[in-house]
C-alpha cells in the first residue's frame, strides 16, 4: 500500500500565524485556490489571497491517549476558508480528546478565522476502512452543528477499497483529499489510481506537491465529485556541505 513520506515533526507555538515567508512564494500571483499548511513551514506572504487552506493545528499521538497536542497557536487569517486539520496516530479518542478539539474550533472561530470544518489526517489502511468510517461517525457527532467533515484519503483506496466501505465514507464525511506525494514528487502511475476515483460517491480533491511532476489527468475535469487540487506547501531543502537536502 502506498503512504506518504511526511515532513519531519516540528513543534510551532509561535505567537500567531505568520503571513511571511521565504523563498518562492506560490500565491505570489494572487492567485486564489486550496493550500495546506504543516506545522513548522513558514507560510508565503499571499496566504490570505487563498480560497481554502488547511492548517495542521496538532496531533493525536500513539503514546499519548486522551490528548490533542497543538502544534501551532491559534491563527488569525482574514479571508480563506479553513479547516482546522489534526493528524492522528490512534483511533481510540476518549470524551477528553474530542473536548481538546471542541476547545480548539471554539478558539480559532473567537479570533476571527472562518473555520469551515476539521479535517482528519490518517493513513487508514484499505482493508480497515469499515473501522474508520466508524471513528469518524463518533466523531462527526461531537463536532459542533455546522462543522463540516474532510479525510486525507490514499491512492490505494481508489484502487483497491470495497465498495460497501467506501460508499460508507461518504455518507459521513463532507469530502476526501486524496494524497499523490511522496516526499517531493508525485507518485508514478498516480494517473491510473486516479482513475478509480470514479468509484466514489463523495466530492474530493486530489493532494499535489508544488514541482512535484503532477499533471491534471483530463478525466478527472469530466467528473463531478472533482473540486481541484490543494497544493502542499513543503519548507525548502536544508542544504548540508553544498547539497540540497529534504526534510
Amino acid at each position: 500500500m502506498i503512504r506518504r513520506a511526511r515532513p519531519g515533526r516540528r513543534l510551532a507555538l509561535a505567537a500567531g500565524l505568520v503571513l511571511a515567508g521565504c523563498g518562492p512564494d506560490p500565491l505570489a500571483g494572487g492567485q486564489g485556490g486550496a493550500y495546506f499548511l504543516w506545522a513548522g513551514v513558514p507560510a508565503p506572504s499571499g496566504l490570505a489571497q487563498a480560497e481554502t487552506v488547511y492548517l495542521l493545528a496538532g496531533e493525536v499521538r500513539h503514546g499519548q491517549p486522551g490528548r490533542l497536542v497543538p502544534l501551532r497557536a491559534v491563527p488569525r487569517i482574514a479571508g480563506p476558508d479553513l479547516w482546522l486539520v489534526v493528524r492522528t496516530e490512534r483511533l481510540d479518542w476518549d470524551e477528553t480528546t474530542h473536548a481538546q478539539l471542541q476547545r480548539l474550533l471554539r478558539q480559532w472561530r473567537a479570533a476571527g478565522n472562518r473555520v469551515i470544518g476539521v479535517q482528519i489526517d490518517f493513513d487508514a489502511a484499505t482493508r480497515g476502512l469499515a473501522g474508520y468510517r466508524a471513528f469518524l461517525a463518533d466523531l462527526r457527532r461531537h463536532l459542533p452543528p455546522g462543522t463540516r467533515l474532510s479525510i486525507t484519503g490514499l491512492l490505494d483506496w481508489s484502487a483497491n477499497g470495497q465498495r460497501i466501505d467506501l460508499d460508507g465514507l461518504a455518507g459521513v464525511v463532507d469530502e476526501m483529499v486524496v494524497q499523490t506525494y511522496q516526499g517531493r514528487h508525485t507518485i508514478p502511475g498516480y494517473a491510473g489510481y486516479l482513475e478509480g476515483l470514479a468509484r466514489l460517491n463523495l466530492p474530493y480533491r486530489v493532494g499535489i506537491v508544488a514541482d512535484g511532476g503532477w499533471r491534471e489527468p483530463a478525466a478527472l475535469r469530466r467528473d463531478p465529485h472533482y473540486r481541484g487540487t490543494v497544493e502542499f506547501l513543503l519548507a525548502p531543502p536544508r542544504r548540508q556541505g553544498g547539497m540540497a537536502a529534504d526534510r
